[in-house]
């Protein structure tokens, strides 16, 4: 049975950058927000239209109605995500996406505005009746739309079988893992990878990227990819020992050499390199019930 678990902090719950802002999904985004958009003011006209006031034909208005955002999404979100990938921001979370969907909302609402002299031979155009009228009209259609899309990505998310939640399979810890490299898919497709399993020793999310620490021939080898360490997780899901001991961390339990630490936390030493992981409290029933130490 699919569940999602309900958390009371999920708006601030700190997520990675959200990758469909990215600028190699952010052109795909904003032309099927123009389309729907487009097709749905010129099919169903859901607000009220004088057709003999615009200068030019309808058509045309849909289609500036629904460019103009378009543009602004672009625009706006470029430049967020240039920001987040100077500054490596590490404390995203829902309730700061929300606010930059109402500050876009605002935007658009004040360029549907202005846009109305350009559109309409009204003489009433700059009034506070028609502001109001165009900064609604964009934050009741604009909420309908997100809406509409996060119910879609749920929908699909839970059709293929997808979870929020990774168990382990923990009688299959003893296993030993195939040779055979594991094609690992990132945010682009210039840092798709290939990773030998056995030779991870841990990676850590450093913002909107992921630090992967491999040893092969006893020496220590690190690649900054562009992946959300919660993909490298699920496409990882399949080894059991390899487990999430840390919000930032993931871990290959089978290279750990040493834990020092309490009931408040662990340290993971290695034997290859003078790194540390942390086992934070969330994750220490898990890495108890998993990990056993050589005698």
């Amino acid at each position: 049975m699919l569940s999602i678990p309900f958390r009371k902090n999920i708006f601030n719950s700190e997520v990675n950058f959200p990758a469909r802002y990215q600028p190699e999904n952010l052109a795909k985004i904003v032309s099927a927000q123009f389309l729907l958009v487009f097709l749905t003011l010129y099919f169903f006209k859901p607000f009220t239209v004088t057709l003999a006031e615009q200068r030019w034909s309808y058509l045309t208005s849909c289609c500036l109605h629904a460019l103009l955002p378009a543009l602004i999404v672009f625009v706006y979100m470029s430049l967020l995500s240039r920001s987040s990938n100077k500054q490596q921001i590490k404390n995203w979370t829902l309730i700061k996406e929300l606010l930059h969907l109402v500050i876009l909302f605002l935007l658009i609402g004040l360029s549907s505005f202005l846009l109305r002299s350009v559109i309409y031979t009204n003489s009433d155009n700059i009034s506070w009746h028609y502001f109001w009228i165009e900064i609604r009209n964009v934050y009741l259609a604009g909420t309908v739309f997100c809406l509409y899309l996060i119910t879609t990505k749920v929908y699909f998310n839970l059709s293929m079988g997808k979870s929020t939640t990774i168990e382990p399979n923990l009688a299959a810890v003893k296993t030993d893992f195939h040779p055979a490299p594991l094609f690992i898919k990132a945010h682009v497709r210039i840092d798709d990878f290939y990773l030998n399993v056995a030779d991870l020793l841990f990676a850590r999310a450093e913002g909107n990227y992921v630090q992967v620490y491999t040893v092969e021939k006893g020496t220590v080898h690190s690649d900054l990819k562009r992946i959300s360490l919660k993909q490298l997780e699920l496409q990882l899901a399949a080894y059991p020992d390899i487990l999430r001991c840390h919000r930032a961390y993931l871990l290959n339990i089978k290279r750990v050499a040493r834990l020092s630490g309490n009931a408040q936390g662990y340290l993971i030493s290695f034997d290859e390199t003078d790194d540390k992981v942390p086992v934070s409290r969330t994750y220490l029933s898990l890495f108890d019930s998993i990990y056993q130490p050589e005698a």
